[in-house]
């Protein structure tokens, strides 16, 4: 789109979005001398980072070298063109595994930000060349929230579904050895729970019963809003993106609106569109995503997202890809609750199975998150739509000793502490396995049959169908003191729980096609000058995959820092 030379104001970058791709851009750009300006179109920061895990993917960082870690550029390009395929994009791949240690080091020299190596967590696929048992990815330190000082109340709080209790903020760390019952969790659990309610002098001078303390992908962007502070970087909230201004075949610039007026901005050095996917526009998701999908599973924030990005670098000629792809993850449905909660652990938790309304399980239930909702669309071909929802089951022991999405363990939460309205709507209970049945709509034959099949399992340790805890990844957030499989319990004490489970996401895949600097490109891969995008606004650089936890958040603050380097030489 060709406009006038008119402008309301103008600086050198402007950046579009205020995830962590978008932020650590931002930050990048004015260490390099550039004027700086971040829009976000809600009324809160973060966007779907500040609900994330917060980990990021780093092949050879230097957090892992440090405590002699190994690994290498070489064996992580293997890793990748394992898993990638046919499709891999060698040159962005390639790039991506030599500037991802590069940023972190920068990061943590340059601003407030501080990771740590999640040294037990693998890679998610363990039969693949290359594949570490842990290392590559990065976990969050915790952050004070107090150092965002009148900014705190504008940052986007983090999911309760991230949270001790709901409430208290713990590392990625801290909660793999809760859940996984090591050595000493209860002792660190209650010394969280006693640090948070002993912290009187936060909640009575704030207000706030949110943590002091915040963790995983809140603490990362407090940490960068924070160093933006720092810095004078400003950033521009309730502020809506409406189109790219193009000229002489360059984009210079952007128009927004707001306080209820439409502005333009000049941006000299460029644009760096880091607004995220199109997961919560119904339309673009009824155009692009398979069926079934619903914005009502997604588990980002509501009224974010929305594709704005993607469809104005459409319209200069962009090209795009993986535009029927999300990064999918199952949901629970909250009753009271604006958006969807994702089920990460607990799947891997032994004594709870997924099944169709077949009663049959078509998947390993602790399999990554992609690749779980990625079976259920398969088997929902098979089955002729059998597959959504999907339903959680497990019994009174389960129940007792561990959580289930927004359900805590029963000896900390029993059924009579439960919301009212939870019943028959989260989660359904019954004495037996056929009236359980009865009340889902599951075959009732079916579950019989599977949760025989289940409990000869766990006897002998080996999944015959699916080969649950067969392998380092499964057995990260299974039950340690559970043998001879930690991931595999029987299924056998009244009374028994269904919770149905839907095909969610945590943002979409596909966007704007984008070479090794972030610059985005047109079909014949003629570059379009002054246009980056990156994060969830670019078409992913790991393809179809999701090569191990972080592979969200690792490329896009990695190209985020190409992108602001590049933009700065120009």
């Amino acid at each position: 789109m060709t406009v006038q030379n008119n402008y309301n104001t103008d600086y050198d970058l402007v950046v579009v979005g205020s995830g962590a791709g978008a932020l650590t851009a931002a930050i990048t750009a004015q260490a390099q001398g550039l004027r700086v300006l971040v829009i976000e179109k809600t009324d809160k920061y973060g966007g779907t980072s500040a609900l994330s895990g917060g980990g990021i993917w780093i092949p050879c960082n230097h957090h892992f070298k440090a405590k002699g870690g190994q690994d290498s550029p070489e064996k992580a390009w293997t890793y990748l063109k394992n898993a990638i395929g046919a499709d891999i994009d060698e040159t962005r791949v390639r790039k991506y595994i030599e500037k991802a240690p590069e940023m972190v080091q920068w990061l943590e020299k340059n601003s407030r930000v501080r990771y740590a190596v999640a040294e037990k967590y693998p890679d998610y696929y363990p039969h693949l060349e290359g594949f570490l048992p842990g290392g590559r990815t990065l976990d969050p330190e915790l952050f004070d929230l107090s150092s965002l000082k009148d900014e705190i109340s504008n940052l986007r709080e983090a999911s309760r579904g991230n949270l001790l209790m709901g409430r208290i903020s713990w590392t990625a760390r801290q909660a793999h050895v809760a859940m996984s019952k090591s050595r000493g969790w209860r002792l660190m659990v209650m010394w969280m729970m006693l640090r948070y309610k002993l912290d009187f002098s936060w909640r009575k001078k704030t207000g706030e019963q949110r943590d002091r303390r915040t963790a995983l992908g809140n603490a990362l962007i407090a940490s960068l809003r924070a160093s933006m502070l720092d810095k004078n970087i400003p950033l521009w909230l309730n502020t809506n993106f409406v189109d790219l201004i193009e000229e002489n075949g360059r984009v210079c610039g952007v128009v927004v609106e707001r306080n209820g007026q439409q502005q333009r901005i000049r941006a000299e050095k460029g644009v760096i569109l880091g607004a995220g996917g199109f997961e919560q526009n119904p339309e673009l998701r009824a155009k692009y995503l398979p069926q079934p999908n619903k914005v009502e599973w997604c588990a980002t924030p509501e009224g974010a997202n929305t594709g704005a990005a993607l469809e104005a670098g459409q319209k200069l000629g962009a090209a795009t890809a993986l535009m029927d792809w999300a990064w999918w993850a199952p949901t629970f449905l909250v009753p009271g609750e604006t958006k969807a909660r994702g089920i990460f652990a607990e799947r891997a938790f032994p004594g709870a199975i997924v099944v169709n309304s077949l009663g049959k399980r078509f998947v390993n239930e602790a399999s990554p998150y992609l690749e779980f909702v990625t079976a259920m669309h398969a088997d929902n071909q098979v089955t002729q739509g059998k597959t959504f929802p999907s339903w959680a089951i497990f019994d009174a022991k389960f129940r007792f000793n561990y959580a289930m999405g927004p359900l805590m363990p029963g000896q900390i939460m029993p059924d009579m502490r439960l919301r009212k309205e939870w019943l028959n709507k989260l989660y359904f209970k019954a004495d037996t396995l056929d009236e359980l049945a009865q009340k889902i709509g599951v075959d009732a034959a079916g579950l019989q049959d599977t949760v025989k099949k289940m409990n000869r399992y766990a006897e002998t340790g080996v999944d015959e169908d699916f080969g649950r805890g067969g392998n380092v990844f499964d057995r990260y957030y299974g039950d340690s003191n559970i043998t001879p499989n930690p991931c595999l319990a029987p299924i056998a004490k009244g009374p028994y729980y269904a919770m149905p489970i839907q095909g969610g996401d945590i943002g979409t895949k596909g966007g704007l096609l984008t070479n090794e600097h972030a610059q985005v490109v047109k079909p014949d891969g003629q570059v379009i000058e002054g246009l980056y995008a990156i994060g969830n606004t670019s078409a992913s650089v790991l393809g179809t995959t999701y090569p191990g936890a972080g592979g969200t958040l690792g490329p896009a603050m990695t190209f985020g820092y190409v992108a602001a380097l590049n933009a700065a030489a120009k």
